[in-house]
């Protein structure tokens, strides 16, 4: 008896959430929540909310110093949903925007998307950097600048002040060190890459 086309499978969502720690495996989680108080008992802020290790320098950390983004890029390697980002595969659509936009055209990108998504307070806060599909959200996530409660508890700005010029200078800094360690080969000029189709699912 014929049958038709094997559908394929569902992709399953990425299961990713700032609460995640694989402490036996070096990847913790600093953010401090009610579930993890809940979950684990109540830690010191600054210290890994599951096991309570302290791992980061929050001080040197939160002197946002452009200088000493190698330090801080380590630090943020410390915690679990950071670590994926530093490592995961990166999606082709992500990969085709930074082709498109070059080395030269990315600073302005990520500072226009820094000021437009975590500017100022966000009245939908944790949702509005996507997990995938731009380059820009991969940056975001890795170094904590993602949405205003994790830029307060990592880089020490509180969620309800709006973010100064070199505020934003350093966390354009921040991402474009990300692109430049995870994309070391793109050029210094854009280039048209063809769109993908929205149905195929390799992006």
């Amino acid at each position: 008896m014929a049958t038709g086309p094997k559908k394929r499978p569902e992709l399953m969502p990425l299961k990713l959430s700032c609460d995640q720690s694989d402490c036996e495996q070096g990847l913790h989680c600093f953010h401090e929540s009610k579930k993890l108080a809940k979950q684990y008992g109540k830690k010191d802020r600054g210290s890994c909310q599951a096991c309570g290790a302290t791992l980061v320098d929050w001080e040197r950390v939160q002197r946002r110093d452009s200088d000493d983004l190698a330090h801080t890029v380590n630090a943020l390697k410390h915690e679990s949903i950071r670590h994926h980002y530093w490592h995961t595969e990166i999606d082709q659509r992500a990969k085709n925007y930074a082709v498109r936009k070059g080395r030269d055209g990315l600073p302005h990108a990520v500072e226009k998307r820094l000021r437009s998504a975590v500017g100022t307070k966000h009245s939908r806060d944790g949702r509005q950097t996507p997990w995938t599909g731009s380059i820009l959200y991969y940056a975001q996530h890795a170094t904590a600048c993602c949405c205003r409660k994790c830029i307060e508890y990592w880089h020490g700005i509180p969620q309800d002040q709006t973010l100064t010029d070199d505020q934003i200078g350093y966390f354009r800094d921040l991402c474009l060190h990300y692109i430049d360690e995870r994309m070391p080969d793109l050029e210094r000029a854009g280039r048209h890459v063809p769109g993908l189709r929205r149905t195929d699912k390799s992006d």
